[in-house]
């Protein structure tokens, strides 16, 4: 095999017996060439080890065909998955995939990580808010970097996309209030996430809206399982608890185990339900009901509109793109009689 350095775009050309600008609207991922020449020419790449010069190419086409992710966490559940959204659709579209990390928390602006974002080869950005940061009202992106905001609040300076937060917390209520519930429990996610917030706001006003002026006690949580088991072994002592909505199914899962250890039954005694669907390929027979939140559509939807700005297209600004969640109905709900 020739070395990738020594190889040209010519020698590719022969070893596929087509033309050399077939071989650059390969490279380039031009829709004009048709699969079976394409195969043949990527074939001849593979074997001769040609790997195409990027600098040149970003140098001649001002792109660089990558986008960058900045994240706080890449670990959670829906950090993960809108992620593999915004990577898979970037590579269906030939872009790569660059992400920083804001773990430095006297650096945690959109200024500072888009600043950062501007040092390194990339076309767009999008920007994960997991929390809430000081400069979301007054940034303005650099009108060479385009910026796109993963957070359910609208933007004047940047489009934004993301789950409905607030809403999977009404649905939720409205769920078990349907079934005869009084009230409704709530298990919080962490006070300095945006996402928990805007799902504890949601909780109340439901709840307010069912005519329960007061809501009953909140057990906060920190996303893991082992936080929602002691909410749950705290829960089992509430005379009056008989529905309990958790933040995320970590915790919701965490709560049933923490009522059955206490004695209480699920859903007998206790209905639970939980968000995200993040248990379904990990816990067997599974028993909670959830709402499933589409976090791989949120991360498509994130790319789509970051290539939309780097192609010179309008996007809108200022409106609230929530991409809606779905009910998943299992055992852990039951209708009181």
């Amino acid at each position: 095999m020739a070395h990738s350095g020594s190889v040209s775009l010519q020698d590719v050309a022969r070893e596929a017996g087509v033309s050399p600008q077939t071989v650059s609207r390969v490279v380039h991922g031009s829709a004009a060439v048709k699969p079976v020449t394409k195969a043949k020419v990527e074939l001849a790449m593979s074997k001769l080890g040609y790997r195409p010069n990027y600098a040149a190419r970003a140098l001649k086409y001002q792109r660089f065909n990558n986008v960058g992710v900045v994240m706080f966490n890449t670990a959670t559940f829906g950090n993960s998955r809108i992620l593999d959204g915004i990577s898979s659709e970037a590579n269906r579209n030939g872009y790569a995939t660059t992400i920083f990390t804001l773990l430095d928390k006297r650096e945690q602006t959109l200024q500072s990580a888009v600043d950062h974002m501007k040092q390194l080869p990339v076309d767009g950005v999008i920007v994960i808010l997991e929390r809430r940061i000081a400069d979301f009202e007054d940034f303005t992106p650099p009108a060479e970097l385009p910026v796109v905001l993963v957070v359910d609040q609208p933007s004047e300076h940047c489009p934004t996309v993301d789950g409905d937060q607030y809403g999977c917390s009404v649905q939720a209520v409205d769920y078990l209030m349907s079934r005869g519930h009084e009230t409704v429990y709530h298990v919080a996610g962490p006070a300095d996430s945006r996402a928990a917030q805007s799902r504890e706001k949601g909780w109340r006003d439901a709840l307010a809206e069912h005519g329960v002026s007061t809501p009953p006690p909140l057990y906060r949580g920190d996303w893991l399982a082992d936080s929602g088991y002691q909410a749950g072994l705290a829960l089992a002592h509430e005379k009056d608890c008989t529905a309990v909505y958790a933040a995320n199914d970590q915790m919701a899962y965490g709560v049933m185990l923490g009522l059955r250890a206490a004695g209480k039954r699920v859903p007998e005694d206790v209905s639970i339900i939980g968000v995200d669907d993040s248990l379904v390929d990990i816990v067997p027979r599974l028993e909670l009901t959830t709402l499933r939140m589409r976090f791989d559509i949120i991360g498509r939807e994130a790319f789509t509109a970051a290539k939309a700005l780097v192609d010179g297209q309008s996007v809108e600004l200022n409106v609230k793109k929530l991409i809606p969640n779905e009910l998943i109905e299992r055992s852990s709900v039951r209708r009181l009689a």
